[in-house]
């Protein structure tokens, strides 16, 4: 399976660069990792409502042009559904057996993903209704996904 993590901004704590390393090293095993990320756009403290919505349409246009036509995708999004670790890791199997072998999961920038990319999206999946910075929230998905393969492998790690 092919996994693409498209993402908004870049890391810059190196304990996170190195929870991420560590994390697609381990889904070696499972699948192929591919991280992207695009450059976000700088938002005033003083934003209108108006100037975020032009902000995440400007991020969520860098974002599709990232999305082929045949991927899966997975839009992280506070208004999806919410999935525990064994749905989530049912989840991915389904679509596996379904054919879906390029799934894409977005993670938009500060401000969340523009209408337009979850338009796009297949599925909306909300991990929390707390909000997470979005760097950590990399960290946090891969980790799913990671305990995901390994409660369907039936290999030990999920408690």
């Amino acid at each position: 399976m092919n996994i693409t993590i498209i993402c908004v901004g870049k890391i810059k704590e190196k304990y996170l660069k190195d929870a991420i390393c560590e994390y697609s090293k381990r889904l070696s095993r499972y699948c192929k990792l591919n991280i992207v990320e695009v450059p976000d756009e700088k938002t005033p403290d003083n934003a209108s409502e108006r100037d975020e919505i032009i902000i995440k349409n400007k991020e969520g246009d860098k974002i599709l042009k990232k999305i082929k036509e045949n991927m899966y995708v997975v839009a992280l999004d506070l208004k999806g559904k919410a999935l525990s670790s064994e749905e989530f890791a049912t989840h991915m199997n389904n679509l596996s057996v379904k054919g879906n072998s390029n799934i894409a999961f977005v993670i938009g920038g500060s401000l969340g993903l523009s209408q337009d990319v979850l338009a796009r999206a297949n599925f909306k999946l909300c991990f929390s209704k707390m909000t997470f910075p979005h760097q950590l929230f990399r960290v946090m998905l891969l980790e799913q996904i990671y305990r995901g393969y390994r409660i369907n492998s039936g290999e030990p790690y999920h408690k």
